[in-house]
């Protein structure tokens, strides 16, 4: 188990048995059995890990095309051979969108995403690795009627559970009663 569950109710990813949802006081609940968090669903401390997903060698192709970078540390496999890493490996922005991707964001009340900081690169990303994302509820500030800023501590961990890549992440959420617009 990734985490220490304060509540004993589990959700589960149905294709991948890897935990997926809350940590903390608000328990998880089973793909489907979800509601929408608001910002006052969100206390300091509270977690959420994602379900995992595995960085594939079309993902970086498509990356690489997408984004224009054909760096051969990515793209060469003789070249990333000689290199620090001994393979290719992943981008360091392919991994945060991939990352992005994997938070429920249709289970949280998201009217926009407010930035990230001090966003670090900490370990290669492999072909064939399997991340997944811790977030942590550091801090809330209300903002207004509409809602408040969440700030999570994000990392993002390969399958041995090592840190790829750490950093803040702000989010704009809607208060209850307030329709978001993610």
């Amino acid at each position: 188990m990734r985490a220490q569950r304060s509540n004993p109710r589990v959700g589960r990813h149905p294709s991948r048995h890897t935990l997926y949802g809350r940590a903390g006081p608000h328990a998880l609940r089973p793909r489907g059995e979800t509601e929408m968090m608001h910002f006052e669903d969100f206390s300091v401390g509270d977690k959420i890990v994602t379900r995992g997903r595995t960085i594939t060698e079309a993902d970086i192709v498509m990356f690489s095309a997408f984004s224009g970078d054909w760096h051969p540390l990515h793209t060469d496999i003789e070249y990333a051979r000689q290199g620090p890493f001994g393979e290719r490996i992943a981008h360091g922005f392919l991994v945060l969108s991939v990352a992005s991707g994997l938070l429920p964001l249709s289970e949280i009340a998201i009217i926009a995403f407010y930035g990230m900081d001090k966003v670090r690169f900490v370990g290669p990303v492999k072909l064939m690795d399997t991340i997944h994302v811790e977030f942590e509820t550091v801090d809330k500030q209300d903002r207004d009627e509409r809602g408040g800023v969440i700030t999570f501590q994000q990392t993002v961990k390969n399958q041995r559970g090592e840190d790829v890549v750490i950093g803040t992440m702000r989010s704009f959420v809607a208060k209850q009663g307030t329709p978001a617009t993610a």
